[in-house]
């Protein structure tokens, strides 16, 4: 049986300016990595053999119904604007309406240089691949809204970056859509309002049919922008590198680069290796997201007939950004403590359990799913400092009815490390899979114990300890 994936090309019937067409560069003897059977079912996609599946998720053959594209966007990086950015080392081969009747983007991400590639060879090393695949895949089980992985492809050709010779290899992404705050920044800066009005409508139709005009598609982007940072901080994710080309209109965690799940919690944590001010760290990411969204109402702003009644309304929709942001993270903050609805009254006892574990260096992960049991307690470097709290917390969770398997519905046992995402990808490397297969299986299943993977629980041992992360550009 042959592979068949049932295109609908939505994005490829607007105007020309709004991508360009080019095929995937072949490269020399793909090997398929891994295919995930099981996204591919939802997405209406009939797999055919393996040989056949690393050709097209190489990019070496063109599916039947595909048009591949690179798509044109801006963007504001560590806040200085770039009007021309665009698609530099991905392929849009096309869309499908899913089991759900969800449309859903199909891209490859190294697949070759584009018009956008500004010098880039336009390719992606074996790490940053098995990174998203394992990352992105982790936060679809966290129940975070993100870009999923269809596929990993081994090329066979390196790939050259500071290291020196890598193994290359392409990553087949899905989307709900690859539409960024970056592209309405795009044509903004352009100031071509006929192409910011087909792209508004576009997306209304696509992802918000509920909305009407510039303000309702700013309304929803922000409800669904507050909403999924206070997820990433309720399971101590830090994006890394949120730039407004990386801030997708669906609502979706999108581009994992450099980022990185808390070890050790203290707020201003920093991975990136690129954030040396510190603009994305754990803490501010709320901050920066608001700040994205302001971009994006700049550049509706051209939409409107009455553009000064228009900033005002907008600014209020922004202003409104961290409070809906900070009501999520208490409502998530608040199961994780065992409480059905975390009220003003409660915010002090998770502000001060979160103080105790930055001074504690305390593991934000393992502290809160163990918190009702003796082992929380030995995550502080005083363990007698955590116990007034926890006698607080013990007379407010006695009120509550159902609060373990709230919290254990709240509190995943397992999440990506970067010390196990670093070991996977070493090992990978020299050949061997397994750990990559083995993480994959564990964190397929986040909130369950499972006492045979316990060793993935633990925390870095200082000599594993991972500094900095990479964008893998």
């Amino acid at each position: 049986m042959s592979l068949h994936i049932p295109f609908d090309n939505s994005y490829a019937r607007l105007p020309p300016h709004f991508h360009t067409r080019i095929n995937p560069k072949p490269v020399r003897t793909p090997q398929l990595l891994r295919f995930n059977t099981a996204l591919a079912e939802e997405l209406g996609i009939t797999p055919g053999p393996e040989d056949e599946l690393a050709e097209v998720f190489s990019g070496n053959r063109v599916p039947g119904g595909a048009i591949p594209l690179a798509q044109a966007y801006a963007g504001h990086q560590f806040g200085g604007f770039n009007p021309a950015l665009g698609d530099g080392r991905a392929n849009l081969l096309g869309e499908v309406v899913d089991s759900n009747g969800q449309r859903r983007d199909i891209q490859l991400k190294g697949s070759g240089p584009t018009p956008y590639s500004r010098m880039g060879d336009g390719r992606a090393w074996m790490g940053p691949v098995l990174r998203e695949y394992v990352i992105s895949e982790a936060m679809h089980a966290l129940g975070v809204p993100t870009t999923r992985a269809l596929a990993a492809v081994a090329t066979g050709e390196p790939v050259y970056r500071e290291q020196g010779a890598l193994p290359g290899a392409v990553l087949t992404r899905v989307a709900a859509s690859h539409i960024r705050v970056g592209t309405f920044q795009y044509f903004a800066a352009r100031r071509d309002t006929d192409a910011l009005q087909t792209l508004c409508d576009h997306v209304l139709q696509r992802h918000y049919p509920q909305a009407e005009g510039p303000e309702g598609l700013l309304r929803a982007v922000a409800q669904r922008q507050a909403e999924l940072v206070a997820r990433w901080l309720s399971v101590g994710f830090i994006h890394g590198v949120m730039n407004t080309d990386n801030t997708a209109i669906s609502g979706e965690t999108i581009d994992y680069g450099p980022c990185a799940f808390l070890d050790t919690y203290h707020p201003q944590t920093v991975f990136s290796s690129i954030d040396a001010q510190g603009r994305y760290a754990y803490d501010n990411q709320i901050n920066v997201i608001t700040w994205n969204l302001a971009q994006l109402a700049t550049s509706l702003v051209p939409l409107m007939p009455d553009q000064e009644a228009a900033i005002a309304s907008f600014t209020e929709i922004v202003h409104a950004v961290p409070g809906i942001a900070d009501a999520e993270w208490l409502r998530l903050f608040g199961a994780k403590i065992g409480l059905a609805a975390a009220t003003e009254a409660d915010r002090g006892l998770i502000d001060d359990l979160l103080t105790l574990m930055a001074e504690g260096r305390a593991d934000f992960t393992n502290t809160f799913r163990n918190l009702a049991s003796a082992q929380a307690r030995d995550q502080f470097l005083d363990p007698a400092r955590f116990d007034p709290w926890q006698a607080r917390w013990q007379a407010r969770v006695a009120q509550e009815t159902g609060w373990q398997a709230r919290m254990d519905a709240a509190n995943p046992a397992f999440i990506p490390r970067n010390h196990r995402i670093e070991q996977m990808i070493n090992a990978a490397v020299a050949g061997d899979m397994a750990p990559f297969e083995r993480l994959l299986d564990v964190l397929s299943h986040p909130y369950q114990d499972q006492p045979e993977a316990h060793d993935l629980m633990r925390p870095p041992e200082p000599s594993e300890v991972v500094q900095q992360t990479f964008c893998g550009t």
